[in-house]
C-alpha cells in the first residue's frame, strides 16, 4: 500500500485496486488536486476532518467517488447537496475490491460538557490501515500500518503510546498533528518510537510512500 498525506488526517490511500481519500479537513492540503478517487470517506463532522467547502469540487473532479460518512455527518453533506453512503460501527462494505470495515462509532470525549458525537473509526483492505479518526478504539482484526493520532484536545500522550501498545501495529504512522508547533513533532513522534513499540514513520507532506 502506498500513503499520501495531505497533514493532520487527510491521508490517501493507493491499494493495488482502490484509491481512497480519508477525512479532507480544512488543516489539510493538496487534497483537492486528488484524482481517479474511488471514495471519499468521513470519519467525523468537525471541521478539521471534513471541510465542507472544499468537499463538493472535490467530488465533482472525482464523479466515481462514493461519499462514506458516519450517521451525524449525513444531515451536513446533505445540507451542500451531497449524497453520501452511511456507515456505522459493525457495518463493512468494498470499495473498488478495497474492504472497508468501520471498528467503532463514537468520537472520543473532549469535555463532559462536550456532546459526544459519532466517530467512523475505518479498518482497510483487513487491518492493512487503521484510521480511527477522533477515538482511542482498538480493532479486532490485526493491523499493519496505524494512523495514530498524536495531539488533540481530547488526548495526552500516554494514551497515544498505550493506543500504539494495544494495537500493535508494524508501523504507526503520526495523523492529528496539526494542533501542534512544528518544533514539537519530533518530542511526540519520539516518545512514539520509543515507547509504543512500533516503527514510526511520518511521511513528507504531499509525497506517495510506501508504507
Amino acid at each position: 500500500m502506498r500513503i499520501i498525506h495531505f497533514g493532520h488526517s487527510c491521508v490517501l490511500l493507493e491499494t493495488d485496486s482502490a484509491r481512497l481519500l480519508i477525512d479532507p479537513g480544512t488543516f489539510a492540503t493538496g487534497f483537492e488536486t486528488a484524482r481517479e478517487l474511488d471514495a471519499v470517506l468521513v470519519t467525523h463532522q468537525h471541521p478539521d476532518h471534513l471541510d465542507a467547502e472544499r468537499l463538493p469540487a472535490l467530488l465533482v473532479a472525482n464523479p466515481k467517488a462514493a461519499l462514506v460518512v458516519d450517521e451525524d455527518t449525513a444531515p451536513v453533506v446533505q445540507e451542500a447537496g451531497l449524497t453520501p453512503t452511511v456507515l456505522r460501527a459493525g457495518e463493512h462494505t468494498t470499495i473498488a475490491g478495497a474492504a472497508v470495515h468501520v471498528a467503532g462509532g463514537r468520537h472520543a470525549v473532549i469535555h463532559p460538557d462536550v456532546p459526544v458525537i459519532a466517530n467512523n473509526a475505518y479498518v482497510i483492505d483487513h487491518g492493512a490501515y487503521y484510521h480511527p479518526g477522533d477515538s482511542l478504539v482498538v480493532p479486532e482484526q490485526a493491523v499493519d500500518v496505524l494512523g495514530v493520532p498524536v495531539a488533540a484536545p481530547w488526548l495526552k500522550a500516554s494514551e497515544a503510546i498505550d493506543f500504539v501498545r494495544a494495537v500493535r501495529p508494524r508501523v504507526a504512522m503520526p495523523i492529528h498533528q496539526a494542533v501542534l508547533a512544528e518544533p514539537g513533532l519530533a518530542l511526540y513522534y519520539g516518545l512514539l518510537e520509543r515507547l509504543g513499540g512500533a516503527t514510526v514513520s511520518a511521511p513528507p507532506h504531499g509525497e506517495s510512500t510506501a508504507l
